[in-house]
């Protein structure tokens, strides 16, 4: 074969070869495979926050209440006009109060709590009867407008003192006369609605307990005396006001209730804070 056909056959199979080798080329030029990208890791959601809860302010004592009647007693005396909604309206009360601090076989007065001896039947009675205020001039304006139909009080004995125990000294001798006791100034008016319920009206009925002793032996009364207790919710007044006060003479304390819902009555051991029976509204 000619050296010129030699060349052109070696030409024609080199073009060949890189005819068949260019796939390969490019296969081999591609992008190489990688791995996939690793997944973002992952995040827990942060843990929701509990609710909060608001606890409901706690409930009034003998002191709180004494303290609302001495600045409303000031305020009326002064003739100051308060100002801004009550904050006593609406809160919840515990008041407890003293009684049958010595043995007596004298009765309680109406709005008063009592413990009296009886030496016949060997017992101690405890009572209370709620006063009748419907007619009072501090509650009349209410129950004329029909946003009461019945009012019950119940006095807080002794406001000077602020413990719910037994004041402190010995009892006069036999001799002696009983002091007449101080007039009563504070007190708590348990008001009913024409449309509300009756549940808890006492209408002129005492709550009463009879403490008897071990076999014949009479009871033997607590050192400390007892204690009343009355829970329940402090209402208003029609001005608004839980407190209301009213003296005939500027030279007298006024005397100073505190409209609420009664929920519960009941009588305690002082020495102990056993209860002794209750009474619910409901």
């Amino acid at each position: 074969m000619p050296p010129a056909d030699v060349n052109s056959t070696r030409r024609r199979w080199a073009r060949f070869c890189a005819v068949l080798s260019l796939p390969c080329l490019l296969l081999a030029c591609g992008p190489k495979e990688t791995a996939p990208p690793a997944p973002p890791p992952k995040i827990a959601p942060p843990a929701p926050e509990p609710p909060k809860v608001i606890a409901p302010p706690p409930a009034l004592s003998r002191a709180d209440l004494l303290a609302a009647a001495g600045a409303a007693a000031s305020a009326y005396a002064s003739g100051a006009a308060p100002e801004g909604p009550d904050p006593l309206a609406g809160r919840s009360f515990t008041i407890r109060t003293p009684f049958g601090c010595a043995a007596s076989a004298s009765e309680a007065g109406p709005g008063l709590a009592g413990a009296a001896l009886r030496a016949k039947s060997k017992t101690v009675e405890l009572s209370l009867t709620p006063a009748d205020w419907a007619a009072s001039p501090l509650a009349a304006e209410a129950v004329e407008a029909k946003l009461w139909d019945a009012v019950e009080g119940y006095w807080i004995d002794r406001p000077w003192l602020q413990s719910e125990a037994c004041p402190q000294g010995s009892a006069p001798a036999e001799d002696v006369p009983v002091p007449t006791p101080s007039p009563q100034t504070v007190g708590l008016a348990a008001v009913f609605e024409p449309e509300g319920s009756r549940f808890g009206r006492r209408n002129g009925r005492a709550y009463s307990f009879t403490a008897r002793g071990e076999r014949e032996a009479p009871p033997i009364p607590p050192a400390k005396g007892y204690r009343l207790v009355l829970e329940g919710r402090f209402a208003a007044f029609p001005d608004g006001r839980a407190i209301r006060c009213r003296a005939d003479s500027p030279d007298q304390r006024p005397v100073c209730i505190a409209a609420a819902q009664l929920d519960r009555v009941a009588f305690e051991d002082a020495d102990t804070g056993a209860q002794i029976s209750e009474w619910r509204k409901d």
